[in-house]
């Protein structure tokens, strides 16, 4: 497992009974934004990160280590889950959730995807109408609100892409800061079968530096981009960009192996600071004028809930009762093919050409959602090798070793969509299994509902079109299930935004309704999902959050 090194930047030290103006739990994509911020606008800020902190030269493309070590991510071991379809279900064990266990966070190992939310995101229900069995609505804000934001992110944070390149792209007031990446055989590919189709590929707007930036270097091609932190700095995480010049302002401090497990409050209902575990598991107390909680759509909830006393007996800013519901993953509907010649997809980085044709579905179809399109091929060689991509593949002997050969010639058409929220896909705590801290550990609830199978069955089916018309060989497509089998990174929805306090947990600027000097910033303020690539908007709300925060602050309302 990677060690942290004693040369990583270091900002001030705070005492734990210093009750500074802010601390945040998380480091990911909305902490290292939200840490960011109100550094450089002076104000003091800790940040409470359960992982260790690591920098570039502790990052490896040990598969092994990485990817089955959980090097960069949540272990079961240390942090199980549990999981089952509905209430009345037995709750066993399961990796439903993944998610960044390390300054940084899921921006250390996300495939960095950036795709801005559109229009429709945010006033679906008002456009289309209610689905049963959901809590289908409209977000409080608007992409003309959002989108000065997404310009912010594409800037500070450093995105490559083309504006103007896709027919279907939201409106925008200023190009990305640089040109995209090359492109790749697999965005070749697409590019081909998309004109078959008539459909429209266009560069991929990607969180990677296409040239230096900002002292960054530019990317290097390895490959090693889904699932492994990069050692050049390239990769645009929160760790190469916001940790850095937050920790460089002299007001913020970084505290890794910090592991919150409660958010205490006065008398008044108003927090007081934030109760964890430190590298030693002792029990210490951060004071706070101001709490903000970024932990991610799993954890913010379940530390919420844990955070139960009398004066919130079902947890923490929950009077609403929405703490934990409406959980969303995004979907997927996927095929794979084989080609006649090399691709070499796993070389370089994952994605280079999109298609957004699908994004919003012609209402003819019957289908609720969208989504869009990519090509990659980002399984590394060893992980191909040690899981089969062909349901009927062999795994020993001779016919193993050609389905091996097969690795470079093997291409992903990777459908990302919609997910509806259900009330009744939930986080909450586990009333038996407990993490090595002592704690509840996580219960998940889910059930796809109807309408979100019949869309990924139709991306499914359009994923194997796709290959067909790029020119595959042989293809195939994985069972669609109600229930995941796989462990998900989009976790969203699970303390949604709103304006009615009976029905949502935080405001339009991320406040919670019941504790004023209460922030949640991360993926489970979303109120819709999007169309499968959540964290350029996750970032977009952690900088106008921050914002607030910042006026709030100012106000002496915090």
């Amino acid at each position: 497992m990677p060690t942290e090194r004693a040369s990583r930047p270091r900002g001030p030290r705070y005492a734990d009974a210093d009750a500074v103006d802010f601390v945040v739990v998380g480091s990911g994509a909305a902490g290292g934004v939200v840490a960011r911020e109100l550094s450089r606008a002076g104000l003091r800020v800790v940040v409470l990160e359960q992982g260790p902190y690591l920098t570039e030269a502790d990052f490896t493309h040990d598969e092994l280590t990485v990817m089955q070590g959980n090097a960069l991510t949540n272990d079961v071991a240390r942090s199980p889950q549990t999981g089952r379809r509905t209430a009345a279900d037995t709750a066993t064990p399961r990796k439903l959730l993944v998610y960044g266990r390390a300054v940084g966070g899921g921006t250390l190992h996300f495939t960095a995807n950036f795709w801005r939310f559109h229009e429709i995101d945010f006033v679906e229900r008002s456009q289309k109408g209610p689905i049963a069995g959901t809590s289908f609505d409209d977000w409080p804000i608007r992409y003309a609100d959002l989108e000065p934001y997404y310009t912010k992110v594409e800037w500070e944070v450093g995105v490559s892409g083309q504006a103007g390149a896709s027919p279907f792209d939201p409106p925008r007031s200023r190009p990305y800061p640089m040109p995209p990446l090359p492109n790749q055989s697999p965005g070749v590919l697409l590019e081909r079968a998309a004109r078959k189709v008539g459909w429209h590929a266009f560069p991929a707007p990607l969180a990677i530096a296409s040239v230096p930036y900002r002292g960054r270097s530019a990317c290097q091609h390895c490959g090693f981009c889904e699932f492994f932190g990069c050692e050049f700095g390239a990769k645009s995480s929160t760790l190469a960009t916001m940790i850095r010049e937050a920790e460089r302002t002299g007001t913020c401090e970084i505290r890794p192996n910090s592991y919150a497990h409660r958010v205490e409050h006065d008398a008044r209902g108003r927090v007081t600071g934030v109760v964890y575990f430190d590298r030693e598991k002792r029990e210490r107390v951060q004071r706070a004028k101001a709490v903000v909680l970024c932990a991610n759509g799993g954890e913010t909830p379940r530390l919420l809930l844990m955070s139960a006393s009398t004066l919130f007996p079902h947890g923490l800013a929950n009077s609403s009762g929405m703490v934990g519901r409406n959980l969303m993953f995004n979907g997927a509907g996927i095929g794979v093919g084989v080609f006649e010649h090399p691709v070499n997809g796993y070389r370089g980085v994952a994605v280079t050409r999109v298609v957004h044709d699908t994004y919003e579905l012609d209402p003819k179809l019957g289908l609720h959602g969208g989504g869009g399109f990519d090509f990659r091929f980002d399984t590394p060689p060893v992980m191909y090798a040690l899981g089969s991509l062909d349901p009927e593949a062999p795994t020993w002997g001779a016919d193993f070793k050609r389905r091996l050969r097969e690795f470079p010639r093997t291409v992903y058409a990777f459908g990302h969509t919609t997910s509806l929220p259900v009330p009744t896909n939930d986080i909450t705590l586990d009333p038996t299994a407990k993490d090595a801290w002592g704690q509840p550990a996580i219960r998940v609830t889910f059930r796809e509902h109807a309408e979100d199978l019949k869309l990924y069955h139709w991306f499914r089916d359009r994923a194997v079109d796709l290959l067909d018309a790029a020119g595959a060989q042989r293809r195939w497509s994985f069972p669609i299930a109600d229930f995941p089998d796989y462990a998900n990174p989009h976790l969203l929805g699970t303390c949604r935004m709103g304006n009615d306090p009976g029905h949502s947990v935080v405001n339009a600027w991320h406040r919670a309704h019941d504790v004023p000097n209460l922030f949640i910033v991360d993926g489970s303020s979303f109120v819709t999902s999007g169309r499968g690539q959540p964290t350029m908007t996750i970032m977009a709300l952690a900088f106008r959050a921050a914002d607030g925060m910042i006026r709030a602050a100012r106000r002496n309302e915090i």
